[in-house]
């Protein structure tokens, strides 16, 4: 017997590592773990873990037909092996790649467990088209910069024949075990009320993608970034599809999401320290005051305001909001950067590390090509420019205009102007 174990991947069909278990001639049990390291930090209505466990149900639904099941387990992804290879004769356990520090460390401890017994631990490429040092320089080193490691990975792509891994064919090789399928319950959570937007990828959709993606109240955007965060899709069917309507703007943006794993990989210290290490002298305000109202959306500056309220109430962030509100908290209020990441890492639904880090390093000047410090987005002028009718506004912040909206808790010339002391003294 061989075991799959789900991670980031979560789908039967143009999965990577199961199909390479469920062609390796021997039956494949299918696990999840619930990492009770993860899920200790999270609120017990956490969005995420409801939708992982619906992703769950789906996978199940597909084999319970045919008399087969998803082993889903709670624990220490150690403790969980060491249970398994007690109960069973295991030649090898598949997984596909995971390029977070905190995975990869993980990643390191089960193979240790398993090499100990004689089992191999065969991991594959699955959730990216190229992943750590497939997209370098010339000499071997990583792009820093995004527009030249695009232009190298389309040259790299256009000479790629895209494999799909057809594993949905094969879940008759699934094995028949006895171990439970654990509810939300059993792992000591409830069901969330937040539910994500189903993903669009029409042709209209992407083909009007330029025009549309920057203004928060038109629905403009694909939605798919939680669908490939946890893996509900295939990256390379995705590819393929966006390929057919040609809009270099959208696949730059799925471009961009490899670029920041790429960083990640390489510079895995970026998780809480400065890309550019001069940065980490920037003397914060970190006024806890300011923070929470940032974080309840009680700022005075409606822009910002209204996409907090929105993160708070649906785990979604428009990608124009967040980086007035990134920028917002880093240069107005002068909090610091690692504040804001934290944040939202409690609350996007669609949380990826390496691109909220790399988001948020950019907004804070920190990063690798980064924004400017002096270049302070103004969000008076940014409501003119992305919302100018105010709908995206009023449907966050009704009391707009009415007594019962705050004032500003910051002056924008002031705050700017102090910003830009700030940074100068310690970045030069």
């Amino acid at each position: 017997m061989v075991v799959f174990w789900f991670r980031r991947d979560l789908r039967l069909e143009d999965n990577t590592a199961l199909f390479h278990a469920l062609n390796s001639n021997e039956v494949v049990l299918p696990v999840f773990i619930f990492d009770e390291n993860i899920l200790s930090q999270l609120e017990k209505n956490d969005a995420r873990v409801t939708f992982i466990h619906r992703q769950l149900e789906k996978i199940q639904s597909i084999l319970k037909p045919s008399g087969k099941s998803l082993a889903v387990f709670y624990g220490s992804p150690v403790a969980v092996f060491k249970k398994i290879i007690s109960e069973n004769t295991i030649s090898a356990v598949y997984t596909n790649h995971d390029y977070e520090p905190a995975a990869r460390k993980r990643d390191t401890a089960v193979n240790q467990l398993l090499k100990a017994h004689q089992i191999e631990f065969k991991t594959c490429k699955d959730q990216v088209i190229f992943e750590k040092k497939e997209v370098v320089k010339d000499d071997g080193t990583p792009y820093v910069v995004f527009t030249p490691y695009a232009k190298k990975w389309k040259e790299r792509f256009s000479t790629t024949t895209l494999i799909t891994y057809p594993s949905e064919a094969l879940l008759s090789n699934i094995a028949v075990h006895t171990y439970p399928f654990l509810n939300l319950k059993d792992i000591g959570f409830e069901k969330s009320d937040i539910e994500p937007k189903l993903f669009d990828v029409s042709e209209k959709l992407i083909s009007n993608y330029e025009e549309t993606r920057n203004f928060p109240a038109v629905e403009g955007t694909s939605m798919l970034s939680v669908y490939l965060r946890f893996g509900t899709v295939s990256i390379r069917k995705l590819i393929l599809e966006v390929q057919k309507i040609s809009n270099e703007t959208f696949l730059n943006e799925l471009i961009w999401r490899e670029f920041f794993m790429q960083i990640l990989w390489h510079f895995p210290h970026t998780v809480n320290r400065s890309f550019k290490e001069k940065y980490d002298a920037i003397p914060w305000s970190n006024d806890e005051a300011l923070f929470q109202k940032w974080c309840e959306g009680k700022t005075g500056y409606p822009l910002v305001d209204a996409g907090m309220r929105e993160l708070n109430a649906t785990g979604y962030l428009h990608n124009r909001v967040r980086m007035i509100t990134a920028s917002f908290l880093c240069k107005h209020l002068l909090i610091d950067w690692r504040w804001g990441e934290t944040y939202f890492a409690q609350k996007l639904l669609d949380y990826e590390q390496s691109s909220n880090v790399g988001n948020w390093q950019w907004a804070a000047g920190s990063g690798v090509d980064a924004a400017p410090y002096f270049r302070i987005f103004n969000p008076t002028e940014q409501i003119k420019k992305f919302d100018k009718e105010l709908n995206y506004i009023k449907k966050w912040v009704p009391e707009l205009e009415t007594p019962h909206y705050p004032k500003p808790i910051v002056e924008h010339n002031e705050a700017r102007k102090k910003c830009l002391l700030v940074y100068k003294s310690a970045v030069g």
